[in-house]
């Protein structure tokens, strides 16, 4: 899978879809230092943006390497069971198999500071945090279309 290498001039997404709920921290994010890969910082503040801090895990990196980063994270999530499911060019949906049924979805996604100036040397984030509930769960099945009996003749 491909990820967009960030650019300077790139306009990336207003807010992490988790910003906006809480979740229980998935197991993989249970032992912050565990997921440091080389080349990572660890920044439990995740730069002060989108009230992520203490919400998500968060690293840090240079933002010329950040696409790397984020390759090196989708490895290492796959050699843990987290499958990639979807996304866009700055977000990786995960998905993993429960022991007793179901899955639980991670998701990851690449930002930056954009109120103030960038450059390569400028720091990239990539978050990471839980999808609450089952991302496996059935969908429920579409209403049957309603149908007209003719009248009796």
């Amino acid at each position: 899978m491909k990820i967009a290498v960030l650019a300077a001039a790139a306009a990336l997404m207003a807010a992490p879809a988790w910003a906006q709920e809480p979740a229980a921290p998935a197991p993989i994010l249970a032992s912050p230092d565990a997921m440091v890969l080389p080349g990572a910082t660890l920044a439990p503040e995740c730069g002060n943006l989108y009230g992520l801090a203490g919400r998500a895990f968060c690293v840090s990196a240079p933002l010329a390497g950040i696409g790397t980063l984020a390759e090196a994270y989708i490895a290492d999530l796959r050699t843990r069971g987290w499958m990639p499911a979807g996304g866009d060019d700055n977000r990786v949906v995960f998905v993993r198999r429960r022991d007793g049924g179901g899955c639980d979805g991670l998701q990851m996604q690449a930002f930056y500071d954009t109120s103030g100036p960038t450059s390569p040397g400028s720091l990239g984030y990539l978050g990471f945090g839980p999808i609450p509930g089952d991302v496996c769960a059935a969908q429920p099945a579409p209403a049957a279309p309603a149908t007209t009996v003719p009248p009796a003749q």
